[in-house]
């Protein structure tokens, strides 16, 4: 056996590039760890997002309400506007294309209404001439105050105090109305003096008068109200400092494209730091998209599919087909290279992953902005990124405060239970899926359970958290897995900090 791993360790010094060391070495090093968990603190790297949701108890049916004059701007500008909408996942209710074929009109649009969490009015020259219009915005301004509905009004060539105070073209489709006797007038009247002092805008003045640019910031600040970015969530422990310090390596605004790769061991927080990236800064791109598990994806579905959900993603189209992977390379590289785009390849565990989704800087626009997380840097390497952002695993601080909010002792022996708190946090060694994994897991048992559950963890280390770090075990080559184990066998017996020791010397005699 000894001449085999001998014969094994003289093959990895020769064979195997530094990258591969390096993914050795910290695979080895996370495996011993949760085996051996009383090792060296010094000997450890020490230093987590979820997306942040919110949640409303009103429910609604539709994003947006589009109240308009048919005959004014049906065909023109709010043609414009809903594709737009649509185009950017904001689910509009328009009643050409929403209501149903003989359904009554009436009904069916005030209960739309309720059913919007915003109700955008398009006021144009002849919006008032319409007694059904004035019924329609005399609706959406009681629900305003009695549902809490967002209501925006866009001025299409008409100027607000128009509206408000109603003067020339609505003044004159009053006076008809009065003439008509209706009893309607005085509620009309209010609510247009309501609905015109509100914030909104003007159509000639939005983007200096060009309506595609004015409609599509007019877009971006209703998907922002439906959407918003939220700060940092107050569980996501340490994300503020590891995002700021990756936003600097993206250098958002100062033109190229830039790909930036992601890298650590199995759940570290990678995917939790690009979602949190992406969360704060897709809006600033002219279109994003965040292509999740990769790894798992092109196996079940092949690389095609994963293409085709990039560019729908982006193009916010319905469905997109490539065909083949080269045809979804060009397709990519056609539709993206003038386009600024925010996107995320997550988990990505091979090259080829890389070549068929973003094969080089010159296939997206001015801007563009690229993230890759991965557990193999070497991939990083390969693929020429501009930077590779180091994952950091939580410190000694933010494991404790990360385990607690999953482990709460309110209500328990602080001093026992806090000794035994530092145990699970040190085996942890600053993995976050290994701090909620057990937190989750011993926040309802008693003292006892938690002894009985650490002394086990020291043999048997929990199942969830060694799934993670064995993919990357798993993504090695045979030839590599039977070297690993080689390496494995070879300390066997031997005392853990000594092996560390012996391991750290051999690698860095290799690199040299």
């Amino acid at each position: 056996m000894t001449s085999v791993v001998e014969d094994n360790l003289s093959l990895l010094s020769i064979s195997l590039s530094p990258f591969i060391y390096i993914h050795f070495f910290l695979f080895i090093k996370f495996y011993i760890l949760l085996f051996f968990p009383n090792s060296n603190q010094k000997r450890i790297h020490a230093r987590y997002k979820s997306m942040a949701s919110s949640s409303s108890s009103q429910s609604w049916i539709y994003d947006v309400f589009l109240s308009f004059r048919g005959e004014d701007t049906r065909k023109t500008y709010v043609d414009h506007l809903y594709n737009a909408l649509v185009q950017n996942g904001i689910h509009t209710y328009k009643d050409d294309e929403a209501l149903p074929r003989g359904e009554t009109i009436g009904p069916a649009l005030l209960k739309a209404i309720d059913e919007s969490r915003i109700a955008v009015i398009i006021f144009s020259e002849n919006y008032a001439n319409s007694s059904w219009c004035l019924d329609e915005v005399t609706y959406i301004m009681e629900r305003k105050d009695e549902r809490g509905q967002i209501v925006m009004p866009i001025f299409y060539h008409v100027d607000p105090s128009e509206v408000r105070k109603q003067k020339g073209k609505y003044k004159e489709a009053f006076a008809q109305h009065e003439l008509e006797n209706n009893k309607r007038v005085e509620a009309w009247r209010k609510a247009l003096k309501e609905a015109g002092n509100l914030a909104g805008w003007e159509s000639k003045l939005v983007a200096n008068g060009h309506e595609s640019k004015g409609i599509k910031e007019i877009v971006n600040t209703i998907s922002s109200r439906l959407f918003p970015v939220f700060n940092v969530n107050e569980d996501l422990i340490g994300i503020e400092t590891r995002l700021q310090d990756l936003k600097s390596q993206l250098e958002i605004g100062s033109g190229g494209v830039r790909m930036v790769g992601i890298w650590g061991v199995g759940g570290g927080g990678k995917t939790t730091l690009a979602s949190s990236a992406y969360s704060e800064l897709s809006g600033k791109f002219d279109g994003s998209c965040f292509v999740e598990n990769i790894r798992e994806e092109s196996i079940k579905y092949g690389l095609e599919k994963i293409q085709e959900k990039l560019l729908s993603g982006i193009l916010k189209q319905i469905q997109v087909e490539v065909g083949r992977v080269e045809e979804g390379r060009h397709a990519i590289k056609n539709r993206l290279c003038h386009r600024k785009v925010l996107i995320v390849l997550d988990d990505v565990n091979h090259l080829d992953h890389l070549k068929a989704l973003a094969g080089s800087h010159d296939w997206f626009g001015e801007g563009s902005r690229i993230i890759i997380t991965t557990r193999d840097n070497h991939l990083l390497f390969a693929h020429k990124v501009n930077v590779i952002h180091n994952i950091s695993l939580l410190n000694i601080e933010e494991g404790t405060e990360l385990f607690c909010k999953h482990a709460p002792r309110d209500s328990r022996p602080s001093k026992e239970y806090k000794l035994l708190s530092k145990d699970v946090i040190f085996y942890a060694r600053g993995l976050p899926l290994a701090l909620k994994v057990l937190g989750s897991f011993l926040c309802d048992k008693d003292i006892n359970e938690w002894r009985s559950a650490l002394a086990r963890l020291k043999k048997i280390p929990d199942t969830n958290i060694v799934e993670k770090l064995k993919i990357s075990f798993d993504g090695l080559q045979p030839v590599e897995k039977e070297l690993f184990l080689d390496i494995v066998c070879f300390f066997r017996g031997e005392k853990k900090d000594e092996s560390m020791d012996i391991f750290l010397m051999f690698v860095s005699f290799t690199l040299v």
